[in-house]
């Protein structure tokens, strides 16, 4: 029972922790007009920032594939949380054009390189086999609620402010301020490594990590589940672009504008989250069925969606739809590294394989962000953002084929 609560403990405290860190490099979601107003930066620019940091995060992936197991994460998990607080900082003082690109890269160092495969390999630790699913989704929902809490105190402090530069900065020193915060709680409340998650004391660390992550590179099925997570992002990125949409097409007030992209972007993992772990877990008995699935609606109702009279509809017609696909895509979300437990992933080089599955899983943050406002910039009004749910269209089935692919491979291998 004392076991069990604090694995609970634990995984809320990486719940709080996950749902913080990731709020100043996601500034889009609540302030994507005001970071054009007051950053001067075009749908282009906004979506350049964002590809260096992808670009960033995919080569520091690299590296992460042997620090994620030879760091412990008590060291880890504190570092990063801190380090993007700080970057934070000199965020609020509105750097130009070049700064913005240094600052959103210095996050992805902290956040994905640092931070974020430890946060995987520690919950997927947490739990046992028939857990992954449910372990996953709450850390997605619960991440969801935090996400949302501190949006919307964010953008509550931007509007009580005046709703303009005075109020963005000091939104921006409220997510930094907590980032920090919550990095000096999560040191003092995160246990170091058990004894049966690294290696014996005799061991020389650095060699063992290095061959877990050549063990890890060798396995086929990572890279096909990497592969779905790919398809997945690619999706989720294109969710963003729902905010401007709603503006442009639909002339959705900005204030309106910032609360919508809270709730499309946080709101939804509270939905998301538990519908997609207790779906996988309990009704598919498989994550990967359930994105495979999945994947075939999310092209359905962005393929149909994409058909629809947007100019003569109601404006809560429209929102309603972005939030139902969304609420789809966040459910894949919350398990979409569930699937590493289904091809029997070793526990001691789970830190590799996480990396190696973000490396892959997140690479479309390098160009779909940059590719999906430059269709925008290129193509106004209706007719960029349709091209843009075209393309998103395209990308859930590619999904749905990797998926079946992946699960031939799954029985295969049960059959032995």
């Amino acid at each position: 029972m004392k076991e069990n609560m604090k694995k609970w403990l634990t995984l809320m405290i990486l719940i709080l922790a996950g749902g913080t860190i990731f709020k100043l490099s996601s500034l889009k979601d609540a302030f994507y007009i005001p970071m054009q107003e007051y950053f001067h930066l075009t749908h282009t620019q906004i979506g350049m920032a964002l590809s260096v940091y992808a670009i960033v995060q995919t080569i520091g992936y690299v590296f992460s594939i042997y620090l994620s197991d030879r760091f412990s994460r008590k060291i880890m998990l504190p570092l990063g949380l801190i380090g993007v607080g700080v970057i934070g900082l000199y965020l609020s003082t509105f750097p130009g054009y070049i700064g913005i690109l240094a600052a959103w890269g210095g996050m992805a160092v902290f956040a994905e390189v640092i931070f974020w495969p430890v946060l995987i390999k520690t919950v997927r630790l947490l739990g046992n086999s028939d857990e992954q699913g449910r372990m996953f989704g709450f850390l997605e929902a619960g991440r969801g609620v935090i996400d949302t809490i501190i949006a919307f105190s964010g953008l509550a402090l931007f509007v009580k402010l005046g709703s303009d530069a005075v109020g963005f900065r000091a939104a921006i020193l409220f997510f930094s301020a907590t980032t920090i915060i919550v990095g000096i709680i999560v040191y003092f409340f995160i246990d170091p490594e058990s004894s049966d998650e690294v290696v014996d004391d005799g061991d020389d660390k650095k060699a063992v990590a290095l061959a877990g992550a050549k063990r890890a590179v060798k396995i086929p099925e990572l890279w096909i589940a990497s592969l779905i997570i790919f398809c997945v992002y690619t999706v989720y990125a294109g969710l963003t672009y729902f905010i401007p949409f709603l503006k442009d097409v639909y002339k959705m007030p900005v204030a309106l504008v910032g609360a919508y992209g809270i709730i499309n972007q946080y709101g939804l993992k509270m939905i998301g989250g538990p519908v997609g772990g207790i779906m996988s877990d309990k009704v598919f008995k498989s994550p990967t069925k359930y994105l495979k699935y999945t994947f075939l609606l999310a092209a359905a109702m962005i393929g149909g969606f994409t058909l629809l009279p947007h100019n003569s509809m109601n404006i809560y017609l429209g929102m309603t739809c972005t939030l139902l696909f969304g609420s789809v895509i966040f459910s894949q979300r919350a398990i979409f590294f569930a699937p590493l437990d289904e091809i029997d992933i070793p526990k001691e080089i789970s830190g590799a394989a996480v990396s190696i599955a973000c490396l892959v899983g997140y690479a479309p943050s390098m160009f779909a962000f940059t590719l999906y406002g430059t269709i925008i910039d290129k193509f106004p009004g209706l007719t960029g953002y349709r091209y843009v749910f075209m393309v998103m269209a395209g990308f859930a089935m590619a999904g749905f084929v990797v998926c079946t692919y992946l699960l031939k491979k799954i029985e295969a291998k049960k059959r032995g």
